[in-house]
């Protein structure tokens, strides 16, 4: 397919589209030159900032890369999706795998690191998950990841606490479905207090081995659920 003149506006867009076009299209396959800017500008109609606007976006995108003193070559045909992207696309039980990896190590970190605040912080958490039962699935499940997300904090890692936080989002949504998929507040509307309970005494007390193990069975339970569903 033949690049063509471009419509006015909004001309970066446009230009982006048509040279993400043609890369998908093998008019420029992988390891492929592209034109200089002054070429494709010419080409496409437009000027030469909106082309090295354009070619940003695609290296943004991961699709070409700039080699200094060389041009900008293709460097795949498909856009490389982001994290949250990926998130967002995984499946639960994909993503509760992963959790106990993360969540399961912290807890042993958070009993052997917790400060006076974090006990603070996680008793009214805990209060708060207890509160929240009394209202809708939604707020129970935002008052329940923000207990984990306190004993995540109180690891005092910040590389953890980042990774759980990418993780929410995808989290939150799909306990909500599983919540009520599965009726799991039906009988009982402060559904796995009583882990939770346990979880955030075992960090209070400073017993790591319980924190890890308590929080591995819950978690181990939650995914046996979701695989039956």
């Amino acid at each position: 397919m033949p690049l063509g003149a471009l419509r006015p506006s909004p001309l970066v867009e446009q230009a982006t589209q048509h040279l993400r076009e043609q890369i998908a299209g093998g008019e420029w396959p992988v390891g492929t030159k592209l034109p200089a800017e002054t070429a494709l500008a010419k080409t496409l109609g437009v000027g030469r900032s909106t082309v090295r606007e354009a070619l940003r976006a695609l290296a943004g995108a991961g699709l070409v890369q700039a080699r200094q003193g060389s041009g900008v070559f293709v460097v795949a045909t498909e856009p490389a999706e982001d994290w949250p992207t990926r998130l967002r696309q995984a499946a639960l039980t994909d993503l509760y795998e992963v959790r106990m990896l993360i969540e399961v190590e912290a807890a042993r970190l958070a009993a052997e690191r917790r400060t006076e605040d974090d006990v603070a912080v996680i008793r009214a958490a805990l209060a708060r998950r207890r509160e929240a039962a009394h209202g809708g699935t939604a707020g129970f499940v935002d008052a329940d990841i923000a207990l984990h997300a306190a004993v995540v904090a109180a690891a005092h890692n910040p590389v953890l606490t980042a990774l759980f936080a990418e993780f929410v989002p995808a989290l939150r949504q799909g306990l909500i479905d599983l919540v009520d998929l599965l009726d799991l507040r039906t009988g009982d509307p402060n559904h796995g207090d009583a882990g939770h309970t346990a979880l955030a005494d075992a960090v209070v007390s400073g017993d790591p081995e319980t924190a890890g193990a308590v929080l591995r069975d819950e978690l181990t339970g939650t995914l046996a659920q979701l695989r039956r569903a």
